[in-house]
């Protein structure tokens, strides 16, 4: 299973495919197939035919998961995408550091 540095509530910048150069929140996150769900990128719709949970039915918009690699995860002091590297601290912890500004980028 591929490390992601990149966890549920993180700011992303998408930087390729249809939706370059939006940014958005993450939602869900499946290490497994290395993809992430960001909020309000790839939007996909589905027909949905009335059921006893869901009586009107219609077109339901949802997003769908992007991989993991075109996305960059945004910091939060500078605002800009940047790469992020793991820094074991001096007790032994590790947190997510910005190799552009070289901040701890703070887990949400």
């Amino acid at each position: 299973m591929p490390k992601l540095q990149i966890r549920k509530g993180d700011r992303v910048k998408v930087i390729r495919g249809n939706y370059r150069g939006q940014e958005g929140t993450v939602l869900r996150v499946d290490r497994e197939k290395t993809r992430v769900v960001v909020e309000g990128v790839n939007l996909r719709k589905r027909h949905r035919s009335p059921s006893a949970q869901d009586p009107d039915g219609g077109i339901i918009s949802f997003e769908a998961p992007i991989h993991a690699s075109n996305v960059m995860l945004i910091d939060p002091s500078t605002g800009e995408p940047t790469r992020v590297r793991v820094q074991v601290s001096g007790d032994g912890t590790k947190e997510r550091v910005s190799t552009r500004s070289g901040r701890v980028v703070p887990k949400v």
